[in-house]
């Protein structure tokens, strides 16, 4: 990795034309989004000659930072206005919340992440690049955040049996949760929207995350 200043944004381009052309990014919005967000950042010093290859990587306490085409499809998937109120479960370094939080504008997002170290690191990340709309905030995950409900969008970045009550709960109505639901190995992608008369579900594909650990996780 060039650790220049236009090295690194070079590097960033590359990633962002190989999502492109893969058909994992299309949307202006993200695409302008991703190309903002400086993933070196929200790595590991030892990790930061791979910021920008599309895989995923160690972020310490077993858990890892999602590979960007993971973070650009669920980006996509979850349809992010810039007006929107997000929960996000599960912080990790703090890079997709950056991701969502490059979109909303008179928006904001809260993150929830159950790691003590790794939320003040991503606190840390968050503000050192400038992002004052994001929230962390240390708790179980499967809980959400009830104090700031009901939610347009909450996004997921660990896999579960199953979607938690409570977050199901905490969503607006026309709201969208975007969660991997499986086994603690495998999980496929499902977006869950909330209407007045239930909830209508979308399977999106496999998918491999972490566990959710909690009351409603594993």
């Amino acid at each position: 990795m060039d650790n220049s200043k236009g090295g690194r944004e070079a590097e960033r381009k590359r990633l962002i034309n190989h999502l492109i052309s893969s058909g994992y990014l299309s949307k202006p919005e993200v695409i302008d989004s991703m190309m903002k967000v400086p993933r070196h950042r929200f790595v590991p010093e030892s990790k930061q000659h791979s910021a920008y290859m599309d895989m995923p990587l160690s972020i310490g306490y077993g858990q890892t930072i999602s590979a960007p085409h993971m973070v650009a499809m669920m980006t996509e998937y979850l349809d992010v206005k810039p007006h929107h109120k997000i929960l996000e479960i599960g912080t990790g370094s703090g890079y997709q919340a950056a991701v969502l939080a490059e979109i909303l504008n008179e928006g904001m997002l809260y993150t929830v992440e159950r790691i003590p170290e790794l939320a003040k690191k991503a606190e840390e990340n968050l503000r050192g690049c400038g992002y004052s709309n994001v929230h962390v905030i240390i708790g179980e995950g499967t809980k959400g955040y009830n104090e700031e409900s009901p939610y347009d969008r909450i996004i997921v970045t660990a896999g579960a049996p199953r979607a938690p009550k409570a977050l199901l709960d905490q969503l607006n109505e026309k709201g969208k949760l975007l969660i991997p639901i499986g086994g603690r190995m495998l999980q496929e992608l499902v977006l869950i929207e909330k209407y007045e008369e239930g909830f209508r579900e979308k399977k999106l594909g496999g998918c491999v995350f972490v566990p959710l650990i909690g009351e409603n996780g594993w």
